[in-house]
């Protein structure tokens, strides 16, 4: 244990975790010259195709330091988007240090500063490493004086290094290995085991990523979860060099993962304590904070058929993703699916595309929506993520919507553009802090307003060289009123949304309304769609009918005949609009939510 180190390197995105990792990987021997590729942690093609981390990976590297003693790392190499935060949260649960890592061309941002918080809360200790050295920068003595200002507290050195071409790794490994502390387990002490994450897979069951704080966890050992209680045996026990290798016991102070032949899912929590069954530990470690998540959307299978399996698959991915949330749901007319939570709209883009990799799945995806608070007039709070579950009206008192504190780093050449777009979003400016040639805004906007592009619009203001971050404040009272959709006087519940009443209210329903006007094939009847809010009509539509041309057979004639004709015609359209049945396809659902991605870019 004197010479085992666990650390997490936690930057911002795209400031150079992955690579620096590699290098780490290159240099300790982890991979030789012909299986070394580049983001060799990024295991999952999604993640190479983004450019970004989405899940954390964990690898066991030997260092023979200078001074000849052989250290056996264990890294955690965690997401840097906001979105998958909490898997950063939960690897520093099993560390003592972090390797804070800031792109020396673009300085501290936002994530930079709240893994530094988390780790310093954490009691961590922090070795700040200024990265892509090699590329230079006009504004590195700013960096600098920044970083020794915001990270006074910790700061004894800053170190300097490029994960591209290795300069400067043996620096960072040797900081590591000298700063931060070994673990303060004792493996006399009964078994308590932390489980960090976990997945599944089909062959076999369910893998657990475990971090032994006391004592050691062996093969053919049986084990028992300490929440759920469930008790089991272990069959495999190992570490990843990245290369998955068995062993016969992780150590206390080891991080690696286990196999018990799982297949119930639940059975899994993770954040749970694992212990030996019959010596099992006096207490159980602390939990993970548990998951809010910030936006809602309606997950249906395209085939009614294919809902067991996507039932299976939500599970299935859940232990994997300890931040997705999950319910069932009924629509009239998308049928059984699911309400799914998430941290953010990437996070919801991740989870979708998964869920059609792994498991072939083809889905309907609701727009996005938020929590919103409603008191009631018995004075009780009730929390709805779907607008078809709104209380009445005339049963509401208040209507509350969530608030999130925002901070917007960017080039104060920007600042008009971007405090307009904040402006129009309905955001109320907290603060303004000039760092150099650099800029802090600090606003409360409504979530409803972030969710809908906002940050691809901020990108455009500030031609992409922007650093967004928000974070739940409470929930405040406004004026927000709930949009029925009606189509042929019938309700479709999925069409449905809530507006904060404005004065550009009504500007976004007509273009909505005419949106879903063009996606609607002419019938042989009139079909009217509706936009209601109440029992009042705000605004109306009408796809036109077919009409056929009835007195193009008659060349002359009575004007008499030409109205038996059609009154003939009229009555027939009449009795048709009667007994007709306009039916709205899958694919109609597919487009208006293609629609509203489109009209949330404008």
């Amino acid at each position: 244990m004197q010479n085992t180190r666990n650390f997490s390197i936690v930057a911002h995105v795209d400031h150079g975790k992955s690579t620096l990792s590699d290098r780490f990987i290159q240099y300790c021997g982890g991979l030789n010259a012909r299986e070394m590729v580049d983001q060799v942690l990024d295991t999952m093609t999604l993640e190479r195709e983004r450019g970004i981390t989405i899940k954390s990976q964990n690898v066991t590297l030997n260092y023979r330091a200078l001074n000849s003693q052989v250290y056996k790392l264990n890294l955690i190499d965690t997401p840097g988007h906001i979105d998958f935060s909490h898997e950063v949260s939960r690897s520093l649960a099993a560390c003592e240090g972090i390797l804070l890592l800031i792109d020396i061309s673009k300085g501290i941002e936002s994530q930079t500063l709240f893994h530094y918080h988390s780790a310093v809360n954490m009691n961590l200790k922090v070795i700040p490493v200024l990265n892509k050295v090699d590329l230079g920068c006009f504004n590195a003595n700013n960096v600098v004086e920044n970083i020794r200002n915001v990270f006074s507290s910790c700061v004894t050195e800053i170190i300097y290094c490029s994960g591209k071409t290795g300069l400067g790794i043996v620096d960072v490994l040797e900081s590591l290995v000298h700063n931060v502390p070994c673990p303060q387990g004792d493996r006399l002490l009964p078994l308590q085991a932390l489980i960090v994450d976990a997945w599944f897979d089909n062959y076999l069951g369910v893998t657990l990523l475990v971090c032994v704080k006391n004592g050691i966890l062996r093969k053919d050992d049986t084990i028992q979860m300490m929440r759920s209680g469930y008790i089991c045996s272990v069959d495999r026990v190992g570490i990843f060099t990245p290369k998955s290798v068995n062993l016969e016991k992780l150590d206390c102070g080891d991080i690696g993962w286990i196999t018990c032949f799982i297949k119930d899912v639940a059975k899994i929590i993770v954040g749970d304590t694992i212990t030996i069954a019959n010596e099992p530990a006096s207490h159980m470690l602390p939990n993970f904070k548990k998951i809010i998540p910030k936006v809602y959307a309606g997950f249906f299978p395209v085939c009614f058929q294919d809902y067991a399996l996507l039932r299976c698959a939500i599970k299935k991915l859940s232990v994997n993703d300890f931040s997705l949330y999950f319910k069932s749901e009924y629509s009239t007319y998308l049928g059984y699916g699911y309400k799914c939570g998430f941290l953010g709209l990437l996070h919801m883009e991740v989870v979708q595309e998964r869920l059609y990799r792994e498991y072939n799945l083809n889905l309907i995806v609701t727009p996005p929506a938020v929590l919103y608070e409603i008191l009631q007039k018995n004075y009780t709070i009730v929390y709805v993520d779907n607008p078809s579950n709104l209380p009445a009206k005339k049963d509401i008192i208040e209507f509350r919507e969530p608030i999130v504190t925002c901070y917007i780093l960017f080039s104060v050449k920007y600042i008009g553009k971007v405090i307009a777009l904040c402006v129009y979003s309905r955001g109320v400016q907290i603060d303004i802090i000039y760092i150099g040639n650099q800029v802090k805004l600090i606003y409360d906007i409504p979530m409803s307003e972030i969710i809908v592009n906002f940050f691809n619009k901020l990108q455009v203001c500030t031609h992409g060289y922007v650093s967004f971050d928000y974070f739940f404040k409470c929930f405040r009272i406004s004026d927000m009123e709930h949009v029925e959709i009606f189509i042929c006087k019938k309700n479709v519940d999925v069409l449905g949304f809530i507006a904060h009443r404005d004065s550009s209210m009504i500007h976004k329903i007509r273009r909505y309304i005419h949106s879903l006007q063009s996606l609607i094939p002419r019938q042989q009847f009139d079909i009217v769609i509706q936009a209601i809010i109440g029992k009042r009509t705000i605004f109306s539509v009408t796809v036109k009918q077919f009409r056929k041309n009835v007195l193009e057979k008659c060349s002359g004639g009575d004007v008499s005949r030409k109205k038996k004709l059609l009154k003939k015609q009229k009555s027939g359209k009449k009795r048709m609009k009667v007994f007709g049945n306009f039916v709205l396809t899958k694919k109609f659902f597919f487009d208006v939510m293609n629609m509203h991605c489109y009209l949330n870019k404008k």
